[in-house]
């Protein structure tokens, strides 16, 4: 559970003001489902740099970051929606209005300007929690660009493998996050050049592309 401190915290100065219990509370008790419940307080809290530029209220951001949440869990605008306004969706149905006319209110709140800014940062930690994922990736590709049968593939891998590994390009002033490189990232670089020489002088040497596809990357590769 959240509490006042851990609020006051996470959002800027000038909305400290506004955290009380009863604010606290209602993050803590959103929904009744503790597992949904637990993510959205999780991502109130990742996500409250939004708020920096003070012209989102506290309740609009936590109504943002709750569809937000169930939006991260697959669901479709609509359901994510309906679970994050039910009392609105249930004025809406009882007033009689079409799922048609329904969707035409999801979408608008889909394409707010406040969700579209979670949006924005809630996707950016996605790359960095997979980070051992993608370099399994890499060595997945390295693999199949040495080993598979098929030459076709061979060439298509290392063409994956050349466009994954090159120097990240220049994203503005907005952005200065630094993330050095690796030492198994650099070894790796090193051991696809080292390769590629190697190719090319088993070609100048008249090998046949069946010995060129026969070397293994790694020497203990199953």
């Amino acid at each position: 559970m959240l509490t006042i401190a851990d609020v006051s915290q996470a959002v800027p100065a000038n909305l400290k003001s506004v955290v009380s219990q009863s604010f606290v509370d209602t993050i803590n008790n959103v929904v009744a489902d503790p597992d949904h419940a637990g993510v959205i307080r999780d991502n109130f809290i990742s996500y409250a740099s939004v708020l920096r530029d003070g012209k989102y209220k506290m309740t609009d951001y936590l109504n943002a970051i709750t569809y937000m949440s169930y939006k991260m869990q697959d669901m479709t605008n609509h359901d994510a929606w309906c679970l994050t306004f039910p009392q609105r969706h249930a004025a809406l149905v009882s007033a009689g209005k079409t799922k048609k006319e329904i969707s035409s209110h999801v979408s608008m709140y889909a394409k707010g300007k406040l969700v579209m800014a979670v949006a924005e940062v809630s996707f950016i930690p996605t790359w960095l929690v997979n980070r051992d994922i993608h370099q399994k990736a890499i060595n997945q590709l390295a693999d199949k660009m040495m080993n598979a049968a098929s030459e076709k593939v061979q060439v298509e891998a290392a063409g994956l493998l050349l466009a994954h590994l090159a120097k990240p390009k220049e994203s503005g002033p907005l952005v200065n996050i630094q993330l050095g490189e690796s030492s198994g990232m650099n070894e790796m670089k090193s051991m696809l050049e080292s390769l590629a020489l190697q190719q090319q002088q088993l070609i100048q040497n008249g090998a046949t592309t069946k010995d060129i596809a026969g070397q293994r990357i790694f020497e203990n590769a199953q």
